[in-house]
Formats: structure tokens, C-alpha cells, sequence
């Protein structure tokens, strides 16, 4: 069943999951140090959530890059396509004392391990918040008057 689910599907499901929670999340969110996030959301007291996207084995057992989102946000998750397997996930390398763990499909999802709560700097929490605001902002914009995309990177 995995093999039919795309990343858009998963991302869907997390975010009605999300919706229903309470959080707000947005796709592909570059980062300072130049990774870029599947999902980032932010729940109603600034927390930040990030979601690291898996459809396929391949692109789980693959994944080495995973930890450098640590440092950007105060929880961390995984959001596996429905059937496939979460075995690897209860691995030291992947920590599951502290990562937690969803599985979705396109209408909807389930936590199956809540994460840890690691609690960002609130000078990092303040300039996170902004960048991702502005970026939600922007994009709105841009999806209002296309125009607009010509002048602005994702950096901005």
C-alpha cells in the first residue's frame, strides 16, 4: 500500500491531523543551515513542529540527514505512508527516545509515538517564527498575484 502513497498524500493527511489539533503547518520550509523540511508547523503556543516525510524504504533507510533539523525546532516527527513498515524508527540511530512518529495516508493520520519536547532558545523561537511568518506571507501573496515571484527567493 506504501508504494501508492506520494509524500502529498502523507503531507495531507498530517496536516487534517494537524488541523484538527490545532497547529497550522506549511511545506518545504528551507532552514538556515540549508536542509529543508517536508512539514513544518507551529501549534498555538509557538512551538515548532518539524515532519520529516517517508513513502518509500529506500528513501527511510536512506536518511542520514534528519538530525541537522534538530536544532530548528522543538519537536521532531516522522510521518510514514500507511504500511510501511516503522521498524527501523525503534533503532538508536534514528532515537526514538526523542523523535516521535506518525502514519498517515492522504485523508487523515495517527500519532503513534509522540516526540520529545526539546524547547528552542527563545531568541532562535523569535527568529524562526518570523522567517516562517514571512514565508507563509509571501507565498499567500504570490499565490494571489503571481507576478510577484519573479523579484523574491525563498531566502527572503
Amino acid at each position: 500500500m506504501s508504494d501508492l502513497l506520494t509524500a502529498a498524500d502523507v503531507a495531507r493527511g498530517v496536516c487534517r491531523l494537524f488541523a484538527q489539533q490545532g497547529l497550522v503547518a506549511i511545506p518545504e520550509v528551507s532552514l538556515p543551515n540549508g536542509r529543508r523540511t517536508d512539514l513544518t508547523a507551529i501549534d498555538a503556543k509557538g512551538q515548532i513542529i518539524i515532519v520529516e516525510i517517508k513513502v518509500s524504504r529506500a528513501d527511510l533507510h536512506g536518511d542520514g540527514k534528519w538530525p541537522d533539523y534538530c536544532d530548528w525546532c522543538d519537536r521532531f516527527y516522522w510521518a510514514l505512508a500507511a504500511g510501511l513498515d516503522p521498524a527501523i524508527l525503534e533503532t538508536p540511530d534514528y532515537r526514538p527516545e526523542s523523535s516521535g512518529l506518525i502514519v498517515a495516508d492522504r485523508y487523515g493520520a495517527a500519532v503513534v509515538r509522540e516526540a520529545a519536547s526539546r524547547n528552542l532558545a527563545p531568541a532562535r523561537r523569535k527568529a524562526e517564527l518570523l522567517r516562517i511568518g514571512r514565508l507563509a506571507m509571501r507565498r499567500a501573496m504570490i499565490a494571489a498575484d503571481p507576478d510577484l515571484a519573479g523579484p523574491w527567493g525563498e531566502g527572503l
